[in-house]
């Protein structure tokens, strides 16, 4: 049995860069859905609309920003522009006012998500043999998470300590954010040889999208599947808060779905590279039933967190599953094209389900939302289970 080899030192810095800034926004994000409702009086509809155009906005720059750094042949600039960009944002969500300075904070932030996600997601394959893409992107998905539990502990003991000032919370997560793009410029090094994209044509036009590859169209259609039944993860926080969580405690929700996201991204990345992706993904997949079956029978705050951790088990099993495979079937010179493309089309579905969500949710209430999700998630399962063979996974 040969040894398995470490993985690159530049994986582990675009890990702790991924860490510091999702420490930062989750602080934020782990408050802002009831800032939004409780605060500045949004409806659990204007928080679906937000979150999503958040989310569209960001995956629409990501295209254009992967397209990009294939032109140049080099993905660190974007990144750090992106990262500087997110950074520079933060001190707009203490100063808002309004639902509309809201979504105004939102919508730069994610175009500075958007500016850099593809060019790092294409860096990470840059940097690792493909043998190790499983372990490589499940790692920096696992940091990330770690991130993504930490702002929410920060934010309930900030909250605690500060008599619930929501607005302090937003000040202190600048902090780390700013210590991010310290790590990105100084820690990482770009690899020599990128290979630049050839003179094909461009994106938008079919010859374009057919360079991409036929195997990367298979994986595009699950993963809109995979995202409509997924909407934005403020509707857990608004559950929780729905269930009778204390203000002050509501961040829990989140740190129970990163908890378990953390836990499982690395060892799922790494079992996929030996055994293949194809039922690790199916696998996560069948989680999330279970998960929105728990969130829409909650009757109290244990159910809620239940589904929370059972959300982050099936985003551990799917996520960097889905990054790898993209690195997998994408041309080496269209890589980072690639991902700005999967992330285009993902958000528009995001966009689609938080919209949805929020309006069952309005008009119905908070189970009906998630017996939806269950429901898609559960008919989205069985028609992958039926064209299984016809996607190269």
């Amino acid at each position: 049995m040969t040894e398995r080899k470490p993985l690159p030192r530049g994986v582990w810095a675009l890990g702790l860069v991924s860490l510091l800034m999702d420490l930062s926004s989750e602080m934020i994000h782990s408050l802002l859905p009831v800032f939004l409702v409780s605060v500045l009086g949004a409806s659990a509809l204007s928080v679906g609309i937000i979150e999503g155009i958040a989310e569209a906005t960001s995956s629409i720059v990501k295209l254009f920003s992967g397209t990009l750094s294939d032109r140049i042949g080099r993905r660190k600039p974007l990144a750090l522009l992106g990262y500087g960009m997110a950074a520079v944002t933060k001190p707009l969500f203490p100063l808002a006012s309004s639902v509309s300075m809201v979504l105004a904070a939102r919508f730069v932030d994610r175009v500075g998500k958007g500016i850099r996600g593809a060019p790092r997601d294409a860096l990470v394959a840059d940097l690792t043999p493909p043998e190790q893409r499983g372990a490589a992107y499940g790692l920096r998905q696992a940091l990330d998470t770690v991130g993504a539990v930490l702002g929410p502990l920060a934010a309930m003991a900030l909250m605690a300590l500060s008599s619930d000032d929501v607005r302090l919370v937003f000040w202190v997560a600048a902090l780390p954010a700013v210590l991010c793009v310290a790590v990105l410029a100084l820690g990482v090094r770009e690899p020599p040889g990128i290979p630049k994209a050839r003179a094909l044509h461009p994106i938008w036009t079919r010859a374009g999208l057919a360079g991409l590859g036929r195997p990367f169209w298979a994986l595009v259609a699950v993963a809109v599947v995979m995202t409509l039944a997924r909407f934005s993860e403020a509707f857990l926080v608004l559950r929780a808060q729905d269930a009778g969580l204390a203000l002050a405690l509501v961040p829990a929700v989140m740190v129970a779905m990163n908890v378990t996201y953390t836990l499982t991204a690395y060892p799922v990345g790494a079992l996929s590279d030996r055994i293949g992706r194809h039922g690790l993904l199916l696998a996560g997949f069948a989680v999330l039933i279970l998960s929105d079956a728990a969130l829409a029978l909650a009757d109290g705050p244990l159910l809620v967190l239940l589904g929370a951790a059972l959300w982050g088990v099936h985003m551990g099993m799917t996520q960097g599953l889905l990054s790898a495979l993209v690195a997998d079937g994408a041309p080496a010179d269209r890589r980072g094209t690639a991902f700005g493309v999967f992330n285009l089309v993902t958000g528009v579905a995001l966009l689609a389900a938080s919209v949805l969500a929020g309006a069952l949710w309005s008009a119905i209430g908070p189970a009906a939302t998630f017996w939806a999700g269950a429901g898609f998630s559960a008919a989205a399962l069985l028609g992958l289970l039926l064209v299984r063979r016809g996607f190269p996974l």
